[in-house]
Order: structure tokens, then C-alpha cells, then sequence
């Protein structure tokens, strides 16, 4: 499988883990049929506008932290506290 075909596969699995089939299905009708749809300021105006930017990397470092064995090495090496 290629990168792109892994990311694609394992993002609708996430999608439909969280949503179910036919919600997934909804998300990706929503995301294609804004014309022209912009992930960068739909993320910035939606997805985290209830989180600071301190509650945002504290959360990502946590999450790298149990999700990335690399970044266990890295954190603890550099301390990284979120």
C-alpha cells in the first residue's frame, strides 16, 4: 500500500469508527461539495475554537506521547512538558 493509499484507508476507518458509515459518508459529501473548500480556515475557524493555543500543544504532546513511540524518546531526552 502507498503512503497515500494507507492515509486514505486509515482515515476513513477513523472516520467511520467516529461517525459510523453513513456519517462518514455525510463528512465527505460536506468536505466536497463546498466549492472551494479550504481545510487550512475551515481547521482554524471550527475545529479547535474552544481551545487556546497552550491547551492545543499540551493536548498534541500528550497524544504524541502515547501515540508515538519516537516522540517518548524525544520527550524525555528534551523534557517536553505540555
Amino acid at each position: 500500500m502507498t503512503n497515500r493509499s494507507l492515509i486514505m484507508s486509515e482515515g476513513m476507518k477513523a472516520l467511520r469508527n467516529q461517525l459510523g458509515t453513513v456519517g462518514a459518508e455525510i463528512f465527505i459529501f460536506t468536505v466536497k461539495s463546498e466549492e472551494p473548500f479550504n481545510y487550512t480556515e475551515w481547521r482554524r475557524d471550527n475545529l479547535f475554537e474552544d481551545m487556546t493555543a497552550d491547551e492545543l500543544l499540551g493536548a498534541a504532546v500528550e497524544y504524541a506521547k502515547v501515540n508515538r513511540p519516537v516522540f517518548k524518546k524525544l520527550a524525555a531526552a528534551k523534557s517536553i512538558t505540555p
